[in-house]
């Protein structure tokens, strides 16, 4: 049911007509009044058939004047717009109920056709209440440094390049990169990750998000206008007002039918009392009834009350659907295509141990590596700098390494204690040292690279007879995110098969995470056009399934939205994963995952098939309402077996409020997220 919206006349109302106005539009308001009127029809009902006194069934007229408070505002609203709608029908159907002498059965239609209108607007505000959630994590004020002060001003006025200080406990002001301090970062309210994230100076931090225990100076990297939690904000609102391919047709049909319930209304009405000579008054009651059944209230409500709790319910998860339609194609998918590197894994490689030649001392070879690597930038560089500044006995080896420089495409040199030291590839070490460590860096190497890990060699030169060279080899391997160790099998219990792995990687590396986590197959060595190709010969192999009848036949890529484009845009649904700060993510996929957690792969898919089994039955119940009672209606009605109006109103209305609550189900979805 429409509530009451402001209507503009282009003249200045009085106020206190606008703040009346505004109070009746409110759902609260307006399911109180639909309780009032239901107990004032109730009392006219018992105080009539109990003592037979006619004046009680001024109670009917009065509970039906507060229905038409709504009803008839709405429906004018509607005509005025040039729609025919429920609200209209409605009207004209308890009008009518009441100019045939059963007001109090037009009553009854309104109070509960108001009452279900009221918690179909509930039941939206909850699901937006959702959504507004994330505006409310928005802090209002900032502590930007100026003029030699720091300021307390609005993130709004906050500009780029500025630096922000952000205490313990604060929410942070604006999306920026930390100068210094070491704190903990709590994303709950964005990626729904219950465990705080530990940051440090060059980590990015996210508006919204609070800071833990530490002050942290930050340099703002975006203005808050554009900031990571603003641009979900936009596109959460966005994908509530997109329509799935189902609730696009029942809009574009609702004028037509309704229209044609009216018409069909007419013609029984007119065939019942001229062709079948029944009296004009059972006539109207017949075509009232029918009207009243027909209405399509729930059929209507029955796909954007799931959708947009869907929507909601997974927002506060840290999945972002972008609209009705990305959850149906999702609901649907048979297989699953996962980039590796910063999607399986997490693109960032770890360090995992030290190997040392015979005689040489693994703590200083680690910490002279650090020492080397400690302004270089590359990934690997800052994985081994950060071992060796973590290494527990770091501050019983301290070590000067000077005459830092880099060689390209080979690795890092240095001079310690007079000796050369060189740490990179295999070329650049075996310089260094004599043919026996060479030939035991080159097998070592070797036997890293085929257990699917990287080999850094580190060399020392030798110097007099008391210092012989030294040799070592840095263990690193990119590392799979949280969540990886059980993905497979649960997307194998809900029948998603392959699940496959596309990756730019030679044979070794993809075998052993293929492996291990029980990958049903991989390709690797792909260029982004070999990924689409593999893409589109999936999509090919799983319509096998569609066309024996099968509901999971499309084929969904999951990357991390940034070199995977081209895959992302063959699949059948694209979902980027832990991209909170990722525009690419943001803009190109059809559903981001905000967090680096790969259980919620799974879990979508569940909610999605979830929302679709609930819009099928709450489709499957208002169509076979219409149907059943349209049918009873009439048919009862050719055999002299009339169905009483009020059986037509609480079928029709109990049905409305049915799907409702169908669909808030789904705002309780259950987590099962580790």
């Amino acid at each position: 049911m429409t509530t009451l919206p402001a209507i503009n006349t282009g003249a200045q109302e009085d106020t206190q007509d606008e703040a009346a106005v505004s109070l009746l539009a409110q759902p609260k308001v307006q399911l109180c009044c639909s309780i009032v009127a239901g107990a004032l029809l109730i009392a006219g009902l018992l105080g009539r058939h109990a003592g037979g006194i006619e004046a009680f069934e001024v109670l009917y007229w009065l509970s039906l004047a507060i229905g038409l408070v709504y009803g008839v505002r709405a429906a004018i609203i509607a005509l005025a717009e040039r729609r025919v709608d429920i609200d209209v029908l409605m009207v004209v159907g308890a009008v009518m109920a009441a100019s045939v002498d059963h007001a109090e059965e037009g009553a009854l239609l309104l109070v509960l056709f108001t009452f279900a209108g009221a918690l179909e607007e509930l039941a939206m505000e909850r699901t937006k209440r959702e959504i507004r959630e994330l505006h409310g994590i928005m802090p209002d004020r900032a502590l930007v440094f100026r003029d030699g002060d720091w300021q307390d001003i609005k993130p709004e006025d906050v500009l780029v390049g500025e630096e922000v200080r952000i205490r313990p406990g604060d929410r942070v002001p604006v999306d920026a990169v930390i100068l210094e301090g070491v704190s903990s970062i709590d994303e709950a309210t964005l990626t729904g990750e219950s465990v705080p994230r530990e940051v440090a100076a060059g980590d990015a931090i996210y508006a919204g998000t609070v800071n833990g225990e530490a002050v942290l100076r930050a340099k703002v990297t975006r203005p808050a206008s554009e900031s990571s939690v603003q641009r979900i904000l936009e596109m959460v609102t966005e994908a509530r007002e997109q329509r799935e391919p189902l609730q696009r047709l029942i809009d574009r049909i609702g004028q037509p039918y309704t229209i044609s319930v009216m018409v069909l209304s007419l013609l029984i009405f007119l065939v019942w009392w001229l062709a079948l000579g029944r009296a004009p008054g059972d006539a109207v009651y017949t075509a009232i009834t029918l009207l009243i059944v027909a209405s399509p209230c729930a059929l209507v409500i029955a796909t954007p009350t799931a959708t947009l709790a869907a929507i909601a319910r997974g927002a506060r998860a840290g999945v972002l659907f972008k609209g009705g339609e990305s959850i149906d194609r999702l609901s649907r998918i048979g297989a699953v295509c996962f980039d590796k590197t910063g999607t399986l894994t997490k693109g960032r490689p770890a360090y995992r141990e030290l190997l040392a030649r015979d005689g040489a001392r693994a703590n200083r070879l680690l910490t002279i590596a650090g020492e080397l690597e400690q302004d270089s930038t590359h990934p690997v560089a800052e994985a081994i700098s950060l071992a060796a500044l973590n290494a527990p006995d770091h501050e019983q080896h301290p070590t000067v390494v000077t005459d830092i420089r880099s060689v390209a495409g080979r690795g890092v040199v240095g001079r310690w204690e007079g000796r050369e030291v060189r740490v990179g590839n295999l070329a650049l070490t075996e310089e260094i040292v004599n043919p026996a460590t060479r030939a035991w860096l080159d097998s070592t190497l070797a036997a890293v690279r085929t257990d699917g890990q990287l080999g850094i060699s580190i060399a020392i030169a030798a110097g007099d007879a008391d210092q012989p060279g030294e040799a070592g080899v840095l263990v690193l391997r990119d590392e799979v995110r949280h969540g990886a160790d059980t993905l497979v099998h649960e997307l194998h219990e809900l029948g998603i098969k392959p699940v496959h792995m596309l990756t730019g990687d030679d044979e070794i590396v993809a075998r052993h995470i293929a492996d291990d986590l029980g990958l049903d197959g991989y390709d690797t060595q792909l260029m982004p056009e070999d990924k689409v190709a593999a893409v589109e010969a999936m999509k090919q192999s799983t319509a096998q399934r569609k066309h024996a009848g099968g509901h999971h036949h499309g084929v969904a890529v999951i990357g991390d939205g940034v070199n995977d484009a081209p895959a992302l845009a063959a699949a059948d649904v694209s979902i980027a994963i832990g991209s909170i700060g990722s525009d690419a993510a943001l803009e190109s996929a059809d559903i981001v995952l905000l967090s680096e957690d790969l259980c919620r792969v799974p879990w979508s898919m569940r909610l999605a098939r979830a929302t679709r089994r609930t819009v099928t039955v709450n489709i499957t119940l208002a169509a076979s309402i219409i149907a059943g009672m349209g049918l009873a209606v009439v048919l009862g009605s050719l055999v002299e077996v009339r169905i009483p109006m009020a059986i037509g109103v609480v079928a029709h209305e109990g049905g409305t409020v049915i799907v409702v609550l169908n669909s808030l189900r789904l705002l309780w979805f259950a987590e099962r997220i580790r």
